[in-house]
């Protein structure tokens, strides 16, 4: 059997955590119906699971009116959050507390005059709400595009909180050239750089790696190319039932990690289906 290894830091971060505690006690706290504006996190799975419990998810503020409305993890804009307000029974805030502080620090650079520019995936449901607190802001997520942009001489920069500090450190370089005042504010999550920083460190360690969490979700999809980069063997899957023996052929170590939105559950499943797996190919 392949020895399996799982990151030491890996799956669920504080503010996703925290968002399911929060659905869960609106679940079974109550006979109301509930909603989330959005998935409340990207982990397809774990959004599933919420719906069978009574917490489903809508689109638009409207089809939640007079019912319980959850906000998502990744934010909402200022306007969505007000007409929740006005709408709805009542509102569950569950924008993870790091996102509410990009929140705060683009409202402050904007206040301070500076041009606004969000380190990020333009049409990311956190990057939209973010600058959705900045009007006139711009997202920008990589040197290349950078390069195209006419910024003026004082320019002010936050991050997605799940962004790369490779790619910020890119952007930064181009942005901060020497002819213009930059004020950066670093507001990716601890959680997001020790996940990284880990995957990294254990996928130049084993043979195979993978990697959990939904497909949809920024953080995963950047631990896997970080894997990726590093170990050739790398897999991005959203639930055991996605692994293949074959995968794993002359593997003598398997490196596991999961995105900020995988629940320990998933992994441990993960965990026993590749024990299984890699048991049967020794025989």
């Amino acid at each position: 059997m392949a020895e399996i290894r799982v990151a030491d830091k890996a799956g669920a971060c504080y503010g996703v955590e925290r968002a399911l505690e929060l659905a869960w006690a609106a679940a079974t706290g109550t006979s109301e119906e509930a909603f989330t504006l959005g998935p409340l996190i990207h982990n397809p799975r774990v959004v599933s699971s919420l719906d069978a419990m009574g917490v489903h998810e809508v689109s638009t503020v409207d089809e939640a009116a007079g019912s319980i409305l959850i906000l998502r993890t990744h934010g909402v804009t200022p306007h969505e959050e007000q007409l929740a307000q006005k709408m709805c029974a009542r509102v569950i805030d569950a924008t993870c507390p790091f996102v509410k502080k990009v929140h705060v620090a683009v409202e402050k650079l904007m206040g301070e005059g500076y041009q606004v520019l969000v380190v990020g995936e333009s049409g990311h449901p956190e990057v939209e709400a973010t600058l959705a607190h900045a009007p006139g802001a711009l997202a920008v997520c990589s040197a290349e595009e950078a390069r195209t942009l006419d910024l003026g001489p004082r320019i002010g920069i936050v991050v997605q909180t799940t962004q790369s500090l490779a790619t910020l450190e890119a952007v930064l370089a181009v942005i901060d050239d020497g002819t213009r005042e930059v004020k950066l504010v670093n507001t990716i999550c601890e959680a997001t750089s020790s996940r990284q920083e880990d995957a990294a460190r254990l996928a130049s360690e084993v043979d195979a790696m993978v990697v959990i969490g939904g497909r949809n979700s920024a953080n995963t999809t950047r631990l896997a190319e970080i894997c990726k980069a590093i170990c050739g063997k790398t897999f991005h899957i959203e639930q055991a039932a996605e692994l293949q023996g074959a995968w794993f052929a002359g593997a003598a170590s398997i490196g596991v990690t999961a995105g900020a939105s995988t629940p320990s559950s998933q992994i441990a499943s993960v965990v026993e289906t590749l024990e299984s797996l890699t048991r049967e190919e020794r025989r």
